[in-house]
């Protein structure tokens, strides 16, 4: 639990941490769907060289951005059980009884892989390099020109900037929370099924209560202060795109044209 780091804010002095938080997002989504263009190994690589600069340009540890890929290792695992089970295209690498194990599973199980540590890499660098209050200053400047149709930007800006900010207190909750139990015996590794269940549930249920009360604590310290949605709100601090930030969106732009033309040409 302690390796998450998704949603953790890293207050350092750097070119990425000053940009406008619209701009950041804008090149996420866009370096997002960069990842999911087939351009095979050579895109991936370029993708990675790309996001490793941005991250050395942030002043960001290496370690703490790939900390958030180790609770994935459970889904990896399932998900190669899967394509050993499912695909059976490719060169047959080995047989066991009759389990059969091609060369197109491993290499879509790596696929999938990249994909998906380039993502949570990506993510976590936007997260690491932005406040709370700017993320929801940008996710609602985004999404202010749905708002003729009667989407809530304001609102889902909020919800999804409390999401990202109580993520790290509720991974710190849940350790609290087994530190307490082993104090008192409890071992969620050991023990029968039975036990283990019984142990994850007397993790879960404190957890749950903890999350309500926090959910309670904000809701009554923003309506003390006023806090009243849907009603038109003045800012104190008010967004500018500056020259780096085009650069950036105009960097994340054509990095998905060269995925698309390596995706042509392979």
């Amino acid at each position: 639990m302690g390796n998450f780091t998704l949603g953790r804010y890293m207050p350092l002095d750097s070119p990425i941490h000053k940009m406008d938080p619209r701009a950041k997002i804008g090149a996420m989504l866009l370096a997002l769907i960069a990842i999911f263009i087939p351009s095979g190994w050579i895109g991936y690589a370029i993708i990675f060289v790309v996001v490793g600069a941005i991250i050395s340009m942030a002043k960001l540890s290496y370690k703490f951005v790939l900390k958030s890929m180790k609770p994935m290792t459970f889904m990896l695992c399932f998900l190669l059980i899967i394509n050993v089970l499912v695909v059976k295209k490719g060169v047959l690498l080995f047989s066991i009884w009759k389990l059969s194990v091609y060369s197109e599973a491993i290499t879509q199980t790596l696929y999938i892989a990249v994909r998906l540590l380039l993502m949570i890499m990506i993510t976590t660098t936007l997260t690491s390099t932005t406040k709370p209050l700017d993320m929801t200053l940008g996710i609602e400047d985004l999404l202010k020109p749905f708002q003729k149709i009667g989407v809530p930007s304001h609102e889902i800006a909020m919800l999804i900037s409390i999401a990202l900010r109580f993520i790290p207190d509720l991974i710190d909750e849940v350790q609290r929370i087994m530190k307490a139990q082993a104090s008192r015996g409890v071992d969620i590794n050991e023990g029968s099924l039975k036990e283990k269940v019984q142990a994850i549930l007397s993790l879960i249920v404190p957890l749950f209560v903890s999350a309500f009360q926090r959910a309670e604590d904000l809701a009554n310290a923003m309506e003390a202060r006023g806090y009243i949605p849907g009603e038109k709100r003045t800012r104190y601090k008010v967004l500018k795109m500056q020259r780096n930030d085009y650069l950036l969106l105009i960097g994340a732009a054509l990095l998905i044209v060269i995925m698309i033309g390596l995706a042509i040409v392979l």
